[in-house]
């Protein structure tokens, strides 16, 4: 019995797969699609159902629904931009920070989120303060008015967030949640895994 290509198993679900090593043989096999794929854009199936990518597309596209609707409401009504939420949503979570554990807990490069420190420290939404653990060292924190907005912005965050996890009940909500954590737990690894592959 002929098997599927494996960049088409690896579309259908999770697998072990270098795919680097797979030759791709796109085609329109429309036949395959679930019935759920009834109604919507031809394109949004295919990228559902026939995608080697199938974990970034659905990743993105998730993080896309929530970032337009948040980031630009906050932007027309603050004046700031991604990146300077993102400084002031980590600090508001966890006071005291460095810009180098933002950068690395939000995937933003060091450079993006100390320009964007820059433009916080201007406006006066967070403050330099010397760090107790090391008096050489200085952490961030927020200000009452950088505060205020964190406090003002996440309701309808936590809504929205709410209205895309309504297809899913409590239960699988909660595997989600841990089966994703695992995933970002476990992200240290996958930087060595490309750099062992480019070695081989």
């Amino acid at each position: 019995m002929e098997r599927s290509p494996a960049w088409r198993r690896a579309a259908r679900g999770p697998g072990q797969l270098g795919i680097r090593r797979v030759k791709l043989a796109f085609k329109d096999d429309t036949a395959t699609m679930p019935e759920e794929a009834a109604g919507l854009p031809p394109l949004l199936a295919v990228q559902l159902w026939q995608n080697p990518c199938w974990l970034s597309f659905r990743v993105n596209f998730i993080a896309a629904g929530f970032n337009r609707h948040v980031y630009s409401a906050i932007e027309l009504r603050h004046g700031l931009k991604r990146p300077e939420v993102v400084v002031i949503y980590a600090l508001r979570l966890k006071d005291g920070l460095t810009a180098t554990e933002i950068s690395l807990s939000s995937a933003f490069p060091k450079n993006t989120i100390s320009r964007a420190i820059q433009v916080l420290l201007r406006r006066k939404l967070v403050r330099r303060a010397t760090d107790s653990q090391d008096r050489r060292s200085f952490v961030l924190r927020l200000t009452a008015a950088g505060r205020s907005i964190v406090d003002e912005a996440i309701p309808p965050m936590v809504e929205r967030e709410q209205a895309m996890l309504a297809a899913l009940s409590p239960a699988e909500q909660h595997m989600l949640h841990a089966l994703l954590t695992k995933i970002v737990v476990a992200s240290p690894q996958w930087n060595e895994a490309c750099e062992n592959e480019e070695a081989s």
